[in-house]
């Protein structure tokens, strides 16, 4: 069996699996010990589980990731979404839709504090889907901005994904973090774009406007103050070299902590879920890290990545065609998957490919702008159909909205999202501006 039909076969097994609702570190784990066997056979199959799992999960920076799941955890059993959302609400609210794209930037502020997409969609949409519908916000549009703002999850940092892809590439995760804030900036700002052309054109999903007194601003503003002081201690930290990434999610998580105790929001049973849900988030992620890692070494076996970056090199396309599509790739790859396992699947793949392309940049910048590339394209698929994982999340609190009209609803923000895409692969020093004060 050549190499290429042995990945294509892994990959069959494996989406099989997946269509059986094995769960994705399984179905990955199975297909990589199916290859592996094949190509090696089992005495060195043994070999390698015996040392793998600790090589994996020996190292010092996978301890980020928890902190940080725990931080947003904090964030969101403290009730600083509320918080959030009514100061942009009240910034916001005099505009028409005004109160959806007051989700937008809680989305946002929230995701600073937390790096989880589902995390973001589901909180903040607790507290303003009720709002936007009691102000007369149709069901599609409400639906729609929470499960398309809740990305920004992922794309403001900190972000688990970028935490994921440094660790993967071998990367600095605080470049990779200033990176991100310009792209997660436009992503916002496209969103409330979106939001403001759609209820122009598309009339009667939102009312005209909502008047916000000056008093309500100045009252609503006291109550962000701390996730602002949270996200300037956190970062200013980080980028002032006062402590490093995995010590920064430390601090936040303590900071995120110590808030929600003095707004009297934290309970032992909250405290307790807290441990409990990044637990579980830290379990499931790194189970997909094992699942991922099998089955990464059985391709690497098979020489089918390499044999990949040789037929594409021999195609004689222009680099960046090239990139764009790997994009168009991960587009497609999520409507099936979701972020953590593509990312964990194929930047192995694709990275090498994406170094050996001369796209007049050095190896960091280049590295890194991939890395942004990459966090926009798969954001896509968390509201794209046919899955669209945040819509499903965010029509699970409103269950009177049928998901076609969440997908009807999406797809302004899906043309958002395309737009920057273009925007960041043809113009990279959008994501590698603020990296270059880092040097």
């Amino acid at each position: 069996m050549t190499p290429l039909a042995l990945a294509l076969l892994l990959f069959a097994i494996m989406l099989v699996l997946m269509a059986l609702r094995v769960p994705i570190a399984v179905a990955m784990f199975a297909a990589g010990l199916t290859g592996y066997l094949m190509k090696a056979g089992w005495l060195p199959l043994a070999a390698h589980l015996k040392t793998y799992a600790y090589a994996r999960f020996s190292s010092y920076d996978l301890s980020v990731i928890p902190l940080f799941l725990l931080m947003g955890q904090f964030a969101t059993q403290g009730g600083l979404s509320r918080a959030l959302f009514k100061f942009a609400a009240a910034v916001l609210g005099n505009f028409r839709g005004g109160l959806a794209m007051a989700s937008v930037v809680a989305c946002a502020a929230f995701g600073s504090v937390c790096g989880s997409s589902i995390a973001t969609a589901a909180t903040i949409g607790s507290v303003a889907l009720p709002e936007m519908k009691r102000h007369g916000y149709s069901g599609r549009l409400a639906t729609a901005t929470v499960a398309a703002g809740g990305t920004l999850g992922i794309l403001i940092p900190p972000s688990v994904i970028l935490v994921v892809y440094a660790i993967l590439t071998e990367q600095n995760i605080a470049k990779l973090f200033a990176a991100a804030f310009v792209p997660g900036l436009i992503a916002m700002l496209g969103y409330i774009i979106a939001i403001g052309l759609y209820v122009r054109l598309v009339p009667g999903h939102a009312p005209e406007h909502d008047k916000v007194s000056r008093e309500d601003l100045w009252q609503s503003a006291l109550g962000v103050w701390p996730i602002v002081a949270i996200f300037l201690v956190v970062f200013g930290g980080i980028y002032g070299g006062v402590f490093t990434p995995t010590e920064g999610a430390s601090v936040g998580a303590a900071a995120t902590f110590l808030t929600a105790l003095l707004r009297r929001e934290m309970s032992w049973p909250k405290f307790r879920q807290s441990v409990y849900a990044t637990a579980q988030a830290s379990a499931m992620i790194f189970m997909i890290f094992l699942g991922a890692d099998m089955l990464n070494s059985a391709l690497a076996l098979s020489q089918a990545p390499n044999q990949m970056a040789e037929a594409v090199a021999a195609l004689g396309w222009p680099p960046l065609a090239i990139v764009a599509g790997i994009l168009l790739f991960y587009v497609l790859l999520g409507c099936v998957m979701d972020e953590l396992s593509m990312i964990l699947l194929t930047i192995p793949i694709f990275f090498p490919m994406v170094m050996a392309l001369d796209l007049g940049m050095d190896s960091q910048d280049k590295a890194i702008w991939f890395g942004i590339l990459v966090l926009m394209v798969v954001e896509i698929g968390l509201i794209a159909p046919p899955v669209g994982l945040n819509v499903y999340v965010v029509n699970g609190i409103d269950r009177d909205t049928p998901i076609g009209e969440s997908y009807r609803g999406v797809l302004p923000f899906l043309a958002s999202d395309f737009v920057r895409t273009a925007l960041l692969l043809f113009f990279p020093p959008l994501s590698l501006y603020l990296t270059q004060f880092m040097r």
